[in-house]
């Protein structure tokens, strides 16, 4: 599986208001990485919701966008404050990138896949499978189809990975096809918690909810037959033990 670019940001917001007025800023850090070549950070100055200017330690200077912010980075880039804003990628970033990536960006969880079919919303074919899987950690994942063995990427959707409220993500992936004698469909799942891709087969019996709704009748059915024969045992036995007296 290839390597995925996670980014992440930490946020610093300090607000100062005075007569209805706002000012605030903004300081964040973009990262894939716990290098410092890799780590990005922004300082965001706001007022009334605008932002006037902004130090990219891309860039190395504060950037101006309004006539008055334009001023306070001039000034700001001729002071003491930028060689603070240098400074603060390694302070303020790299050491809580740090501590992020030991406590949880490093840690991983597997995921389970449950492999279903739907009645497809077209006529164009008469069957739909769908890939559904749950509770993985990170974010960063790869979905995909095999037919025999190799991938299929027409008449396939797959939804966005969505966060569930627990830290969790998951994802559901469609594919619509033609079934054919004899073959194979699997839904292979890519993810940084798997040594290798986990791969599910497509088990073309009756779906599981049908299995379910078969095994309940046929549970029903022989309780049924148990209980009228041992009404039947309990009859044939309340007869022969009663006395029978002839009529006058």
């Amino acid at each position: 599986m290839a390597s995925s670019f996670l980014s992440f940001s930490l946020l610093f917001i300090t607000v100062y208001t005075a007569d209805g007025f706002i000012s605030y800023y903004v300081d964040r850090c973009e990262f894939n990485s716990t290098e410092l070549k890799d780590i990005r950070y922004i300082s965001s100055t706001y007022y009334n919701k605008l932002e006037i200017a902004r130090f990219d330690s891309s860039v190395g200077e504060y950037v101006g966008y309004t006539e008055y912010g334009v001023k306070q980075a001039e000034h700001w880039n001729n002071g003491p404050e930028l060689a603070t804003k240098r400074g603060e990628r390694e302070r303020y970033c790299h050491n809580n990138i740090g501590i992020d990536y030991e406590v949880a960006l490093s840690k991983s969880v597997k995921p389970y896949v449950v492999l279903d079919s739907e009645v497809p919303s077209s006529g164009n074919h008469p069957s739909m499978l769908v890939c559904s899987v749950y509770d993985f950690y990170p974010k960063q994942i790869r979905v995909t189809w095999l037919r025999d063995g190799q991938e299929v990427s027409s008449d396939v959707t797959s939804t966005d990975e969505m966060a569930d409220t627990d830290w969790y993500y998951q994802i559901h992936s469609h594919l619509e096809y033609t079934p054919r004698s004899g073959e194979k469909i699997s839904c292979m799942v890519e993810h940084a918690s798997l040594q290798e891709p986990l791969v599910t087969d497509w088990d073309p019996s009756l779906p599981e909810s049908e299995r379910n709704k078969i095994a309940i009748g046929a549970s029903g059915l022989i309780l049924g037959l148990i209980l009228s024969l041992a009404g039947f045992i309990y009859y044939k036995r309340k007869s022969q033990g009663r006395i029978l007296v002839p009529s006058n």
